[in-house]
Parts: C-alpha cells; sequence; structure tokens
C-alpha cells in the first residue's frame, strides 16, 4: 500500500477516474435498490440505512444512529418517525438512563432488511458468474480491496 503524501490536487487522469467510479457505483446501487426489491418498500435508501442499523446494532439510542449514518440528530429523527409509523420500530425508556429512548427493530423489519441483502448479494453473485470470466476472479478480488481502501481512505490531514 503507498503510504507516500501525495497532491492535493487530483490529477487529471485520477479526476476522470473518480468521475467514472462514481457513475458506476450510482447505477450499481440503483441496479441493486431495483434488484433487492427495496424500491418496493416505499422507504428511502436513508430509512433503510437506518432501520439495518437498528437491527444490526440492537437496542441504540438516536444519537448513536446519527453517530453511525454520519447524518444530524434531526435527520435521524425524520426517518425514526417514518419507520414508527410504519411498525417497524419502537422505543422503549433506557433503563440506565430514563432520559433516554431506546429504538428496537420489531421483527418484521430484521425479515424486511435480511431479504433486501439476500437479493442484492444473490443479484451481484449471479452477475459476477454471467458477467466476470474464470480467468478475471482475481481482478475482481483486486478491484474490492480497492473500493475497501477508498471506503476507508482518511483525506481530512490532505486537506479535504
Amino acid at each position: 500500500m503507498n503510504t507516500t503524501p501525495r497532491s492535493q490536487q487530483p490529477t487529471t487522469a485520477s479526476a476522470a477516474a473518480a468521475q467514472r467510479l462514481q457513475d458506476a457505483m450510482k447505477r450499481l446501487r440503483a441496479r441493486l435498490r431495483a434488484e433487492s426489491g427495496q424500491n418496493a418498500t416505499g422507504l428511502t435508501a436513508t430509512q433503510l440505512g437506518v432501520l439495518a442499523s437498528v437491527v444490526r446494532e440492537g437496542p441504540v439510542t438516536a444519537a448513536r444512529l446519527a453517530a453511525l449514518e454520519h447524518v444530524t440528530a434531526q435527520a435521524i429523527a425524520q426517518s425514526l418517525a417514518v419507520l414508527k409509523a410504519a411498525g417497524l420500530v419502537h422505543s422503549e425508556p433506557d433503563p440506565q438512563d430514563g432520559r433516554k429512548k431506546l429504538i428496537s427493530a420489531d421483527p418484521s423489519a430484521t425479515v424486511l432488511i435480511d431479504r433486501l441483502l439476500t437479493g442484492r448479494a444473490s443479484f451481484l453473485a449471479r452477475a459476477i458468474d454471467q458477467v466476470v470470466a474464470p480467468d478475471e476472479g482475481e481482478d475482481v478480488e483486486k478491484a474490492i480491496e480497492l473500493l475497501e481502501r477508498l471506503a476507508e481512505a482518511d483525506l481530512r490531514a490532505g486537506g479535504i
């Protein structure tokens, strides 16, 4: 892995690659939403992300959800209102601190999230089997590793 500091201004080549990557990820996200049935839920991607966090984290505070989703408390409150109205989450007082509420997922929420994640994974597996040649398997692994590194990049020291 290259850890040498680079210029704060992207090169023309990296800017072009960044745009192509962004466009490809946008198209892939849209395809995953359609193939998994996410569009049919009537919930936004943000609301489903919040719901998935509630399912994954177990009873959790709204403040913790905001931190996990990298959004404001107000945004979490709006998403939770929709999820509560749909019967997918409920809240109860925190036994350690009665001023706080713990948000929990309804069992139907767990089923929904599992179905969506399974649908996404199934589509990707089928697409890989159909589109990726056997000799390109290592390329897919390298691409995944690169995407993971990009997702974990901390560029704050670089002026972003």
